[in-house]
């Protein structure tokens, strides 16, 4: 009686800490927040005292006064700034918690398999400076698997390609464990960045990675347009030559040329795991195919062009943007049963 009520008022919970996005599970309760993986601080001193998270603190990006300053204390799916990210666990776990006072949480934390042991001891502390009884780390690929609803318990491989905002994560998984696994530091920031880099280059034009990441969204595509341009829209930035504000039209075309570069490097990231997969598990995979994941997999054509390239089968996940906290969360519930899955200690 006394486990049960501890099981309802039990906050445990998942974290797919991003570098784009953090999303977190609670058990018995589903996904209860996806919020960007933006914190907006005011400085003191040495001191940071935290001002916004999440969503409000995204709006900031590139717009703070001189003693504030917004920032994404992730990258490349690892921390990058200690003191903001154990803020921003802290302010997600308050969030959870509703402010009612209830035992400190058990966390499952995912983290990228290229994942340094010093980069996953700073993920653990962290959470557990931000309030945790217990944390648990769990590769993303195997979280992916999971999430998408793969077979990972049979004798036979699955393969999957997390393509997250910091890290892809290309993976095969089979009896429960990955058989082989390759990180490589390319998703949906890289692609941004290419959008910048590329209208820099070929249109003379400065502007903010929100309005690269709106490109992307709208009108990003793996593939050149079958019609000539494409798609098109407006897009506000800064005339490198003259110095003031311009407006230019950007088309699908070019879009794609910018992006060709981290598609290419995702591509390889596939290739580079087919090739070094034991030959039964390749057997495996010729059946099943490749299944996509996170927010890079929702760029359009991407399924398209690593079918054409591998000429394999590849599908979406249902919902790609969730399949790792999903994956995970699934883990907490069933945490006994599944321990198995969890990387070792840290």
């Amino acid at each position: 009686m006394i486990g049960s009520l501890l099981g309802l008022l039990s906050t445990d919970m998942a974290i797919d800490l991003g570098t784009a996005n953090t999303l977190v599970y609670v058990k018995n309760q589903g996904v209860v927040i996806d919020e960007p993986s933006v914190v907006a601080y005011r400085k003191e001193g040495n001191r940071k005292i935290p001002y916004a998270v999440g969503a409000e603190a995204k709006a900031m990006l590139g717009k703070t006064p001189i003693a504030m300053e917004a920032i994404r204390p992730m990258k490349d799916g690892v921390i990058a700034d200690f003191e903001v990210a154990e803020e921003m666990i802290k302010a997600f776990i308050r969030k959870v918690h509703n402010r009612r006072a209830f035992v400190s949480p058990l966390i499952i934390i995912c983290v990228p398999t290229g994942a340094t042991p010093v980069e996953r001891r700073a993920i653990h502390q962290s959470a557990l400076q931000a309030g945790a009884r217990q944390v648990q780390l769990i590769e993303e690929p195997m979280a992916a698997a999971i999430g998408a609803g793969l077979p990972i318990d049979e004798p036979s491989g699955s393969m999957v390609v997390d393509i997250g905002g910091g890290t892809t994560e290309v993976a095969v998984l089979s009896l429960g464990g990955i058989v082989y696994s390759r990180s490589v530091r390319v998703g949906g920031d890289r692609m941004d960045e290419a959008i910048v880099n590329f209208l820099r280059r070929h249109e003379n034009m400065l502007i903010g990675e929100m309005s690269a990441e709106r490109i992307k969204k709208e009108i990003g595509t793996a593939k050149v347009p079958d019609d000539a341009m494409g798609m098109s829209i407006e897009i506000k930035g800064r005339d490198l030559m003259n110095g003031v504000p311009k407006e230019t039209e950007i088309t699908e075309a070019m879009v794609a040329d910018a992006l060709s570069e981290p598609v290419q490097q995702i591509i390889d990231a596939v290739k580079t795991a087919l090739e070094a997969m034991p030959p039964e598990l390749a057997a495996d995979i010729v059946d099943k195919g490749i299944v996509l994941t996170g927010g890079g997999a929702l760029l359009r054509n991407l399924d398209v062009v690593i079918r054409e390239r591998t000429q394999l089968p590849v599908t979406i996940a249902d919902d790609p943007l969730k399949c790792v906290v999903l994956g995970s969360g699934k883990v907490l519930e069933n945490f006994t049963s599944m321990k198995g899955v969890l990387s070792p200690e840290v």
